[in-house]
């Protein structure tokens, strides 16, 4: 979890490659109106996100149910999302990518072919609320060291 370019496919899909769980990117789960708000630059409500959130815990519930192991790259910014994401679920570990503001920038300029608007990184800082009960990862580093960081970390 972490705001919008902090590196959650990249690091989800090199932790997938090591564990052979799959991974889910959120944002391939979004309702086309959200994609077309996030692209025109406004920032999702809570009324926007509960359906996106519902289909998340679906996907993720499935997945325990068939005794499976998943990896989901969600922003899961505010405590009220990752309680709604979690629910129904048994094991649920959160990491929790961190960068500072210019980093994050720096990688969203590099960004091609999303369609997050850059314009909303700030309303993302603004909207994170740093979990109390995740493992914290800088991503001051390269991709493969975080991933590496998580596994270790989370005896995987």
């Amino acid at each position: 979890m972490g705001v919008t370019g902090v590196g959650k496919t990249t690091v989800g899909k090199l932790l997938a490659d090591k564990t052979g769980w799959p991974l889910h990117d959120a944002d391939n789960y979004h309702s086309a109106a959200n994609v077309e708000k996030m692209r025109a630059g406004i920032p999702l409500t809570d009324d926007d996100r509960w359906p996106w959130l519902d289909r998340l815990n679906a996907l993720l519930r499935a997945a325990e149910a068939r005794g499976e192991s998943a990896i989901l790259a969600c922003s899961a910014l505010k405590q009220r999302y990752r309680d709604r994401l979690q629910q129904g679920l048994r094991d649920v570990r959160w990491v929790h990518l961190k960068g500072d503001m210019a980093l994050i920038r720096s990688r969203l300029e590099q960004r091609k072919g999303h369609y997050m608007n850059p314009a909303l990184l700030q309303s993302q800082f603004d909207a994170l609320e740093a979990p109390l009960d995740a493992l914290i990862i800088d991503v001051d580093d390269e991709p493969a060291a975080l991933a590496q960081q998580v596994l270790l970390a989370l005896e995987i």
